[in-house]
């Protein structure tokens, strides 16, 4: 059996994720009510049989150790592994990561003890269900050196993405990243594609043989998709493996509150209720929500909340949601919260005048993401529509395209209006 690593790159900074990058890397993001961003490329490789897995990541890694350490745990008969590799400083290099295949150059010390034959590149903040085993048969079969999983997109999707030339065979032959609306690209189509998706755009998952990946980052460039892929199809064996379903970059706010909101839909793009392929996360032992005389409507609700005469419409509720009488809920992605708090807790850590963890009574939300934590306190409105408001930052929330932020750990007094 072939000897694969896979690297899932965490990112930079996470800056179009701001505020829920404030105090954790994007992986490490909760999405979908129970999981974590990272949980999907993961979920992606256990699934594939692929069990050696590396986390690239250096900002705010400590949520994202944690969870990895208490979630991804393989027995001893076989050689699986989760772990992070955090930025650090060595004699010959004392500079962070610069950029996704400056990443990877840096760790190459660490990659070549497993000795692999392959490398698959992952990103950790997609949201898709691949099977990595058929991707690695086809890359073998093409007697390729570098395999690129690309989507067929429209013309208006090719402007936010990296365009790969493929002949009928599937042989890269350009690549341009990210094209500008009013450039002619028809050049850059790919035969045998549906009519009006005739654009191969990169998902950023790369599969290279383990002698091109060392040969190919001998350099000093520093990125895959802006610089590493462009000089490689010119020199080397490059093909392009077709992805017919659903994928989505979960890069921005914007697409992040509309990802998760879309789980709650009657059919959701992505399935998460797939027992052949779970994806899967740190297991909590939560006890079921109770939900007491509440109206809820196209949402989903994770275990451990308890929630009383409430109202909660087109949503995501996370674990440990504690709603109050009264409240609505409206297009809103609720995280929930870490932990429960008891009256010990209240009495020596918490000022009197403080809400509860949750949502309190009769306080309405409408399109907004509440972060994990929050005290929100009784008869607040936050996001109505009715409300004019402007994109901002704030002390304990932000507005980002509209959308409102309840940061983590926030604290909204009673009868505020945001």
């Amino acid at each position: 059996m072939e000897n694969v690593i896979c690297i899932i790159l965490g990112g930079g900074k996470g800056t179009r994720l701001h505020p829920l990058t404030e105090e954790r890397s994007k992986p490490a993001v909760p999405f979908g009510g129970k999981f974590r961003l990272v949980d999907i490329p993961i979920s992606n490789c256990i699934n594939s049989n692929f069990r050696q897995i590396y986390v690239l990541t250096q900002f705010n890694s400590a949520s994202l150790h944690n969870h990895i350490a208490h979630t991804y745990q393989f027995d001893t008969f076989n050689r699986g592994f989760v772990e992070v590799l955090a930025a650090e400083q060595r004699p010959h290099s004392e500079s962070w990561y610069q950029g996704t295949a400056d990443a990877v150059r840096k760790n190459l010390v660490h990659f070549r003890d497993q000795d692999p034959d392959y490398y698959i590149i992952l990103s950790g903040d997609q949201l898709y269900r691949m099977n990595l085993k058929e991707f690695l048969e086809e890359h073998i079969s093409n007697n390729a050196e570098v395999s690129i999983a690309a989507k067929p997109v429209c013309r208006t999707e090719a402007t936010g993405l990296g365009i790969i030339q493929s002949d009928e065979h599937g042989r890269a032959k350009n690549f341009i990243e990210k094209p500008s609306p009013d450039l002619d690209i028809n050049y850059l189509k790919t035969p045998n594609l549906t009519p009006g998706e005739e654009f191969l755009a990169s998902m950023g998952i790369y599969i290279f043989n383990a002698k091109t990946m060392h040969e190919v980052l001998d350099n000093d460039f520093i990125d895959f998709g802006k610089e590493i892929i462009p000089d490689t199809i010119q020199e080397r064996s490059v093909h392009t493996y077709v992805f017919n379903q659903y994928w989505e970059d979960i890069g921005t706010i914007k697409s992040f509150y509309e990802c998760n909101l879309n789980l709650a839909s009657l059919v959701p793009k992505f399935n998460f209720y797939d027992n052949r392929r779970p994806i899967y996360t740190h297991r909590r032992d939560l006890p079921p929500t109770k939900i007491n005389q509440c109206t809820v409507q196209s949402s989903v609700i994770c275990e451990g909340g308890i929630i009383d005469y409430a109202t909660v419409l087109e949503s995501l509720v996370g674990i440990r949601a504690i709603l109050g009488r009264g409240v609505l809920l409206q297009g809103v992605y609720f995280m929930g919260a870490s932990y429960y708090e008891t009256d010990i807790d209240r009495s020596e850590n918490i000022a009197a005048d403080q809400p509860n963890i949750g949502v309190g009574v009769n306080t309405k939300v409408y399109h907004a993401i509440i972060d994990t934590n929050a005290r929100i306190g009784a008869n607040c409105s936050i996001g109505d529509p009715k409300v004019d408001r402007e994109d901002g930052h704030y002390e304990h929330y932000s507005v980002v395209d509209g959308i409102v932020i309840i940061k983590k750990n926030a604290v909204i007094r009673d009868n505020t209006i945001i």
